[in-house]
């Protein structure tokens, strides 16, 4: 098998597996990965994201990520109002009570990222982020 031809599945395979590892740490908070990645992308937006916006980010269609929500509104980590420019529109944004949800799985994840990294020099990281950004780019564009 050429180096091209593992690649794929090299990348694929480690994806699945680190986030299989993350969910494993996290079963504590009582989310799904599904769940915990949806407070992890709103984490990072700046004001919350409409419900469609949302769903693009994780890769999912947009009445998936409603039950979702409804959980995670259930549990008092998001609120849903109409969004300004649309009435249609839900804009989601994190709760106060998500902070130390987050914070929590900030915390694994960065223990979980520093044993998996440890060995790997920050050159051969910056290399493989090079790549992988190369072929992300190339994916979107298609």
């Amino acid at each position: 098998m050429t180096a091209r031809h593992a690649f794929g599945q090299a990348a694929n395979l480690m994806s699945r597996r680190w986030r299989a590892r993350l969910d494993e740490r996290l079963k504590d908070t009582g989310l799904s990965q599904a769940r915990w990645l949806a407070l992890f992308e709103l984490s990072s937006s700046d004001g919350g994201l409409t419900q469609r916006d949302l769903a693009d980010r994780l890769g999912i269609e947009a009445p998936t990520i409603v039950r979702q929500l409804d959980d995670l509104e259930r549990r008092g980590l998001i609120a849903r109002r109409e969004a300004p420019n649309d009435r249609r529109a839900k804009r989601v944004t994190l709760t106060a009570a998500a902070e130390p949800v987050l914070d929590h799985i900030t915390s694994i994840a960065a223990t979980l990222r520093d044993e998996l990294l440890a060995d790997i020099s920050d050159a051969d990281l910056v290399t493989c982020l090079s790549v992988l950004g190369r072929v992300n780019q190339r994916l979107e564009q298609r």
